[in-house]
């Protein structure tokens, strides 16, 4: 499971001329699945998203999470984490956990993140638009 946290000012995602979810001052959370992937893995990263220290505190130290800031995440489903081009200019795929099998467990990331903090999500496997605005930058690449 690869997870890409982004500190975002604003997140949003359109789906065929809608808006299926956003969050204002939290995370920008892109999630992508792999074999072997399971409710352990899920529960790390779970916890890991949660408790990453990338907001500032009252001296502008990289030193609160989401949950210390009271923020929300939007969590967007992106099988391309897993995407290989070592081999040429066409990246491959074939890491990416198949989408029926990687719902399931976008659904439970989801939900487990849900117990925790106010989340938001795209459309699994829509094509989506999604426009943030990066704070900092800060973009923090977890995997397990």
């Amino acid at each position: 499971m690869r997870v890409l946290v982004q500190r975002c000012k604003n997140a949003e995602v359109i789906v065929d001329g809608g808006v299926t979810g956003r969050c204002k001052d939290g995370l920008l959370v892109l999630v992508g699945f792999t074999d072997g992937d399971n409710a352990e893995v899920i529960d790390y990263l779970v916890r890991k998203v949660i408790h990453l220290r990338i907001f500032p505190d009252e001296n502008g130290v990289m030193n609160k999470s989401v949950l210390d800031v009271g923020g929300s995440i939007l969590s967007v489903s992106q099988f391309t984490l897993y995407g290989d081009a070592r081999n040429g200019n066409r990246p491959s795929y074939m890491k990416a956990l198949r989408g029926d099998e990687a719902k399931v467990l976008y659904d439970v990331f989801n939900a487990k993140l849900k117990e925790l903090v106010p989340v938001e999500t795209g459309v699994f496997g829509a094509d989506m638009d999604v426009t943030f605005t990066n704070v900092g930058p800060t973009t923090i690449w977890l995997e397990r």
